[in-house]
């Protein structure tokens, strides 16, 4: 095989590599709080408040939606929560309690996800904090 082929195909399966952990470089740059990245379908946000806060400010504002949860599950280290909206898409809200009383969010609507109604709940949550 000529070495200019090689390289091609070197080349080609490296990008092809990178664009496929894309999403996951996108979770490790700036993860402090605050940070917000949408990876594989979830909003993904490491935020400044405690558990707790953040899991009322979570029902506060799914109620604000319209939103009914048909299962909560929470205890001292984490949260889940799961509903379903008007289009029948189920909506997955996680919550791990971090160091430094970080709490680590995890937001997922259907089974690839959907963005933008993703990020009217995280802020939603924020307002109630």
């Amino acid at each position: 095989m000529p070495k200019k082929l090689v390289f091609v195909v070197l080349v080609v399966i490296f990008c092809g590599g990178a664009l496929l952990i894309e999403g996951c470089a996108v979770a490790l740059v700036g993860a402090g709080a605050g940070t917000v990245a949408y990876v594989k379908g979830s909003l993904k946000v490491v935020m400044d408040e405690e558990l707790d806060d953040v899991y009322e400010a979570t029902v506060k504002a799914l109620d604000q939606l319209e939103i009914t949860p048909s299962e909560k599950e929470k205890d001292a280290l984490a949260a889940r929560i799961a509903a379903r909206n008007a289009q029948d898409d189920k909506i997955t809200i996680k919550l791990k309690a971090a160091e430094n009383n970080l709490t680590e969010v995890s937001i997922k609507i259907g089974f690839f996800g959907d963005r933008s109604q993703s990020q009217a709940i995280y802020d939603k949550i924020k307002e109630n904090l």
